[in-house]
């Protein structure tokens, strides 16, 4: 009688262990997932911006290129859910977006037109998003990290293949402090 409730017990936590880190592993999906939404709506602004600024923008082929390619990068991270490559990607487009629009103040037609006004703040609505998200994801990820290595969920997390997530790192160009008056004045 007492084996078979020990061996009761120990199916009840293998089981009740389980479906948790299901829903966790499900949660660090759902974040990436969110974030891939978001990803794809900015890369689909981001032509119509261009397009935008192009005909201000003549002379300056390599900014407008510098975003074509970090867009690029993004949008081949993105799809093959690759998050070291999402990173780096990213930090590529926040500062090419970054020189776009630092550039576009020397063109006062440009700042004023309409469409680029809604285009630059819907751009920057995302991207408001994304670091949103992107704190979630993490969130998610570590709370599925630390659950597969707690004792004794870690045996269930070996015996079932359950794997660590990776945190989606921001690249160092990110975390340095923005010389405004640089941007505004280059």
């Amino acid at each position: 009688m007492i084996f078979w409730g020990i061996l009761i017990v120990i199916a009840l936590y293998f089981i009740i262990t389980y479906n948790s880190l299901v829903s966790i592993k499900n949660h660090v999906e759902k974040a990436w997932a969110n974030i891939d939404v978001l990803l794809k709506q900015r890369n689909d602004e981001l032509p119509k911006l261009i397009d935008t600024c192009k005909a201000y923008m003549s002379h300056e082929a390599k900014t407008l290129e510098s975003v074509i390619q970090a867009r690029m990068g993004v949008d081949a991270a993105r799809q093959m859910h690759d998050v070291a490559g999402l990173s780096q990607a990213e930090s590529a487009l926040t500062s090419s977006l970054g020189g776009l629009f630092a550039v576009a103040e020397n063109y006062p037609d440009l700042k004023a037109d309409q469409m680029f006004i809604n285009l630059q703040q819907r751009i920057t609505g995302l991207e408001n998003q994304i670091a949103d998200r992107r704190e979630f994801y993490n969130d998610s990820v570590n709370n599925n990290n630390v659950r597969i290595k707690q004792f004794p969920d870690v045996i269930v997390a070996w015996l079932l293949g359950f794997e660590r997530a990776e945190l989606l790192k921001f690249a160092s160009i990110e975390l340095k402090d923005v010389d405004v008056s640089a941007r505004f004045n280059g």
